[in-house]
């Protein structure tokens, strides 16, 4: 029967289609390695002002302790001096200096004080006579006076009430009696302002900032010291960021701040056993505003190539399209006969090599229809050359018209002999498809004013599995069976007599 299972064809890649995947990965390499690099150098933006906080954390960590520990010094002796039982014998100035060792004691920083058990001062490291004041109702007192293990206390921030010290810390030790009973407190005020000071001379950027807190959550000192910035003695305790601090003990991380709206970089570290915390905190946007600056340069610059890498793909593409379809359509002109439209002689015979090599391999059936024109001669000589060439065209039409599957081939032979090539077709299928282009050639509208139809003979050569063929031999009985069929009267089909060996 004429049927057959339809083959797959695998599309050929086009150039074009080649050429804008070559220049989408391009584009898409330089995105992704311009990226990696600039996420690169982010990082390492990011690390440098980890290092840079991280040196000035340690740096505050080192001055605060030194202090810290003159002051212990200074308190430890003050707790020797009054343990003396000498002590009351011993002249005012002398006495003084004994209590007071001047080399711990800065007066531009704070104050040494001696309380008794009553928490009035008694001895007062700016002057022989001391300043009158009593503490038995403040925090600190209160602690010392209850646990004897307390050691070395730092106290939250306070106003001093003596002299002119402002906001102040406190480190104070107990007094022990000859008993061990409590005899008052030794404690030194260190102002913080000595903090601001210090961190007036470190430069960090004007949207960031350097902070001493207690591990209250209290801020003790913090510069720069601005209108809008927290005052001294405020409370962060409840802070998430805080309370990340307080957990981690020493470290680096970014964050959102609730304060002041914005993403910033903490480095931060606790003051050795001290109750304190060292706090460096960045502002992201200052941080990275130069990176972005320059992101948004590479990232123009990277674009604008990239627009061009694909404007030239398009304009190459365009001119790629243009030879493609010019090479199609002259290898379309190489394999077409100009005058029916049909394959020509040349495109027929590479497609019966084809067919043929097809069918010995897949041990398929192959025909071949030979069509004739019937008197064409004499048309021609009635109608002219211009009558014999519509002729031709009307029949090739035709031909064309009976042919339905996609790999099935009708061309012109010569003059006006034409042949079909039908692959994995038998017999029955190859009889039917002759009968019905029989039929419809003659079945054309009557050229002119003649009355006599159009007709075509044909010949079947027949091509199938498990005989000796070769492809010679299937034309020669196609065009013998067409023979046949002129001499037995034409306008008739004609299969082969026996099969072909």
């Amino acid at each position: 029967m004429h049927t057959r299972s339809p083959r797959p064809i695998l599309p050929r890649p086009h150039p074009e289609l080649i050429l804008n995947l070559g220049s989408c990965l391009a584009v898409l390499a330089i995105v992704g390695i311009v990226s990696y690099l600039l996420g690169r150098e982010r990082d390492s933006v990011e690390q440098s002002s980890i290092r840079a906080s991280s040196n000035i954390v340690q740096l505050i960590e080192s001055d605060i302790l030194r202090n810290a520990e003159l002051y212990d010094q200074s308190l430890k002796g003050l707790i020797w001096a009054v343990g003396r039982s000498e002590l009351p014998k011993v002249p005012g100035p002398l006495r003084q200096r004994l209590l007071f060792n001047q080399a711990f004691v800065d007066r531009s920083r704070g104050d040494v004080l001696w309380l008794d058990a009553q928490g009035d001062v008694v001895g007062d490291s700016t002057s022989i006579i001391p300043r009158q004041a009593n503490f038995a109702g403040t925090g600190v007192f209160k602690a010392h006076q209850a646990n004897a293990n307390l050691g070395l206390l730092v106290g939250p921030p306070f106003k001093a009430r003596l002299g002119d010290l402002d906001w102040c810390i406190s480190f104070s030790r107990r007094i022990p009696g000859p008993n061990g009973e409590f005899a008052g407190l030794a404690t030194g005020a260190l102002r913080l302002s000595y903090f601001n000071e210090l961190f007036q001379r470190l430069d960090i950027g004007e949207h960031s900032s350097i902070n001493l807190l207690n591990t209250s959550g209290q801020l003790l000192a913090r510069e720069p010291t601005r209108p809008q910035d927290p005052a001294i003695g405020s409370d962060f305790s409840q802070q998430p960021n805080f309370q990340r601090i307080l957990q981690e003990h020493s470290g680096s991380f970014s964050a959102h701040s609730n304060l002041f709206d914005e993403r910033r970089m903490y480095t931060f570290a606790r003051v050795g056993e001290l109750p304190l915390i060292v706090l460096v905190a960045h502002s992201s946007s200052e941080v990275f505003q130069a990176w972005r600056r320059t992101a948004l340069i590479v990232g123009l610059a990277t674009g604008v190539l990239c627009l061009g890498i694909l404007w030239l793909t398009v304009l190459l593409g365009r001119e790629l399209r243009r030879r493609h379809d010019a090479e199609q359509g002259l290898a379309t002109l190489a394999a077409t006969d100009s005058l029916t439209g049909l394959a020509n002689r040349r495109r027929l015979d590479q497609v019966l090599r084809q067919e043929w090599a097809r069918a010995q391999r897949n041990r398929s059936a192959l025909a071949v229809l030979m069509v004739d024109v019937d008197h064409f001669k004499a048309f021609n000589q009635r109608h002219g050359h211009a009558g014999g060439d519509h002729a031709l065209r009307e029949v090739a039409r035709t031909i064309n018209r009976c042919i339905r599957r996609p790999a099935d081939l009708a061309a012109r032979y010569g003059g006006e002999e034409f042949q079909v090539v039908l692959p994995e077709t038998e017999l029955a299928g190859a009889l039917l498809l002759a009968e019905r282009i029989r039929l419809s050639v003659e079945a054309m509208p009557r050229y002119g004013a003649d009355e006599r139809p159009i007709t075509v003979s044909i010949g079947i050569g027949l091509y199938e599995h498990g005989t000796q063929h070769d492809l010679t031999a299937v034309l020669g009985a196609a065009d013998e069976a067409l023979y046949r069929a002129k001499a037995g009267g034409r306008n008739r089909v004609e299969g082969p007599v026996t099969p072909v060996a």
